[in-house]
């Protein structure tokens, strides 16, 4: 496994659902069924290190595109598993080479548990926040996965909002 530890202050993209803007560090969303690394009730929160990247994984394979705000996050001195340059037999173990598994099919539909949240687990065992990893959406993309999100210190994580546009609280959804 390949550890790295980010630079002092790193800028990566998310679009967020309109509706959870005014909590962009949580990744409570992706707690509540599991995510590509994240096995349901461990949260974890994806971003992208381009825009390009974060728009193609927030469609999916969705025609259209929904609704969404950009965003951008500055993520800072975080030790993570650098796996961005994908799987080598010479540099990890072969379980890494299931990292873009269909983990909605195999945990949805087959019932079982899919690879990639084991690779989480290695993670998390090795003291690492997350994992780079190449987008399965966007060739040439890489994303970050980082675990418990919300509870990371706003010197590690904090979404970048000079002019506080972002909505504070959810009462700006109410009666909608």
């Amino acid at each position: 496994m390949i550890l790295r530890d980010l630079s002092d202050e790193e800028a990566l993209y998310r679009v967020i659902t309109p509706r959870w803007s005014h909590a962009p560090t949580s990744g409570a969303g992706a707690a509540l069924k599991g995510g590509r690394f994240n096995r349901p009730g461990l949260e974890a929160l994806y971003l992208s290190q381009t825009v390009e990247t974060a728009l193609e994984e927030y469609r999916q394979h969705a025609r259209l595109l929904p609704p969404g705000t950009i965003t951008t996050f500055l993520v800072r001195r975080l030790r993570v598993v650098d796996f961005s340059s994908g799987y080598a037999a010479h540099s990890w173990d072969p379980i890494w080479a299931e990292y873009g598994c269909n983990w909605r099919q195999l945990a949805f539909d087959a019932r079982v548990e899919p690879p990639s949240w084991v690779l989480g687990d290695l993670a998390l065992d090795a003291g690492a926040a997350g994992i780079l990893f190449p987008s399965m959406l966007h060739a040439g993309g890489t994303n970050l996965v980082l675990f418990n999100s919300s509870t990371l210190s706003a010197d590690s994580l904090s979404a970048y909002d000079p002019h506080q546009q972002l909505p504070r609280d959810a009462a700006s959804w109410s009666g909608g």
